[in-house]
């Protein structure tokens, strides 16, 4: 079995490369589960709508993840919770949090579970992401699942690191996200994860992590609060990683990154 991950896709551009790309990336490495995060596809990189949300299912995506940005676009409470495919991070704190932090798929008899995760270290502030997934583990509903897919959505290496490893052989891959720059880390890990510290973002290459380089710069220089703008010329990027898994275990055989950038051009690997 083959994952298809594409980490955080920014603004117009980053839905652009999703509609060029992805099918592309689908035809040549046939992955059997394909998901993307979305928690920055709207034209100010912040939050999805239902009409990008379906673009996203349309261009391939099996399943939408989120982040930090999941309640910045309002329109998200008129259909998260109708929308198993779209999944936003589990250890949002309290009973009433709408929608649902994982989704179970059934790929040709395989139970395969998607969490979504986020850091507390440098985040807002939620639930403890280790307890959280601790508990989800446990549920009737994951027993029958071999396959689980946790996209980790938070700042600090170091928390995804120690994420990855306390839960090393309990999951099949722990990827993860926010940072908007691909690590060169890849590995699988002793008992048998995946696990890469960022997958990077797909998105307007030039400017900050998908933002202008003015509106930064500016931040950075006068220490005001300043509204960032999604870049929208230029050349694009579009990151993310294959992990390749033995169905039977539910662990990962193989982790191999994916970027496509002006100076990496498309090529099958």
């Amino acid at each position: 079995m083959q994952f298809l991950f594409l980490g955080d896709i920014v603004g117009e551009r980053g839905m652009e490369l999703v509609s060029e790309y992805l099918p592309r990336l689908k035809h040549d490495f046939k992955p059997q589960v394909t998901i993307v995060n979305g928690e920055n596809v709207t034209k100010t990189g912040r939050g999805i709508s239902h009409k990008l949300f379906k673009q996203l299912m349309t261009a391939g995506a099996d399943v939408v993840t989120l982040g930090n940005h999941a309640w910045n676009n309002a329109e998200i409470f008129d259909f998260i919770a109708d929308t198993p495919q779209l999944v936003r991070p589990l250890n949002y704190p309290g009973d009433q949090v709408p929608g649902k932090g994982y989704s179970i798929l059934n790929v040709n008899g395989v139970q395969v579970a998607v969490v979504n995760l986020q850091g507390r270290v440098f985040m807002e502030l939620t639930d403890d992401p280790f307890r959280s997934l601790d508990k989800l583990l446990q549920e009737p509903q994951l027993q029958a699942v071999s396959v689980i897919f946790v996209d980790v959505h938070a700042e600090t290496t170091s928390e995804k690191k120690a994420l990855a490893l306390y839960f090393d052989g309990r999951v099949t891959a722990m990827i993860g996200t926010h940072t908007h720059v691909q690590t060169t880390d890849a590995q699988i890990l002793p008992r048998g994860t995946a696990f890469l510290t960022d997958a990077g973002m797909t998105g307007p290459a030039e400017g900050v992590i998908g933002m202008t380089y003015e509106s930064v710069i500016n931040k950075f220089l006068t220490a005001r609060p300043t509204r960032f703008a999604v870049q929208q010329a230029g050349s694009g990027v579009v990151s993310g990683c294959l992990v390749s898994v033995d169905a039977k275990t539910g662990l990962a055989k193989r982790i191999r990154p994916l970027l496509i950038s002006k100076e990496h051009p498309y090529q099958t690997l």
